[in-house]
């Protein structure tokens, strides 16, 4: 054997691992894969937001008090925003929680997999199951309750930073909410139950401005009341405004609050999530 063919062997190197964007988008065809092979899962996640809309909307006929607007149109604003938050936190919550007890979590804590890629996965199922969400209540909005949808780039870039703010904060609240429950029966109790209290008094069913100041002043502090409000700004016209607190869609406050949930959701998920089911 020639030592240039020696030469030449020297220098072949092993093919590396993956990166953590490959794995984690092979994590995200999985997690999708299997979310759409559960067929009762994909039917309440995605079909019981729309079978409020259209079973409220059909049962609560005419116009907001003091505005033009049917409610109808503002129930689409409040149901999307309660849809996209139901996929990102409580699905997200619920499915992590699952994982952890039966073992799963710890099981991939163990391989090669980076541990970012776990979580690109996920980040890549909720966009999947909010688009899809978005879509079907959008299209029944507009087919049924006559929402008019925007045509100008304006309130479509409204609606998209709205919507990655508020589905980055209540991923990583969901993240981090996983962490809570005891284990998987009761995971979701306990993660449905402030959920359902939040969307009575954050804009979803009741209209904002009707409730006791005390409970608006709870709601305010979450990110779902300013995601309702942010998609009101989004599919209903200005003439709603007389209906809103303060008479403004209040986009730079909306803005900060759900930042501040970015941040504070990263900072709870640091501290609170783990593989394993041991405190």
């Amino acid at each position: 054997m020639s030592s240039a063919t020696i030469d030449d062997r020297a220098v072949v190197k092993p093919p590396g691992l993956p990166s953590v964007l490959s794995v984690g988008w092979q994590r995200a065809k999985f997690d999708v894969r299997n979310f759409f092979r559960q067929k009762d899962a994909v039917g309440f996640t995605l079909a019981f937001p729309v079978m409020i809309l259209v079973l409220f909307g059909s049962i609560f006929k005419g116009k907001v008090e003091g505005t033009n607007i049917e409610y109808s149109q503002v129930l689409v604003a409040g149901i999307l925003a309660s849809g996209v938050a139901s996929v990102s936190f409580v699905s997200l919550s619920i499915g992590i929680c699952n994982e952890r007890a039966n073992g799963t979590l710890k099981r991939l804590a163990g391989t090669p997999m980076p541990k970012l890629s776990y979580f690109l996965g996920k980040i890549g199922l909720v966009l999947t199951t909010a688009f899809c969400e978005v879509v079907l209540i959008l299209g029944i909005g507009a087919l049924l309750f006559h929402l008019h949808l925007p045509t100008d780039a304006g309130h479509w870039l409204t609606f998209a930073w709205v919507f990655v703010l508020g589905i980055t904060a209540c991923t990583l609240l969901g993240i981090a909410m996983s962490a809570v429950p005891k284990n998987e029966k009761s995971a979701a109790a306990v993660v449905n139950l402030p959920f359902v209290a939040l969307q009575f008094i954050s804009g979803v069913y009741v209209q904002y401005n009707s409730l006791p100041a005390g409970l608006r002043a709870v709601a305010s502090i979450f990110p779902l009341k300013w995601l309702a409000q942010g998609f009101r700004s989004v599919f209903l016209p200005d003439s709603f405004l007389v209906a809103e607190p303060g008479g403004s869609w209040q986009h730079p406050v909306m803005a900060l609050v759900l930042a501040g949930w970015c941040v504070a959701g990263l900072l709870l998920c640091r501290m609170s999530f783990r593989w394993g089911t041991e405190k």
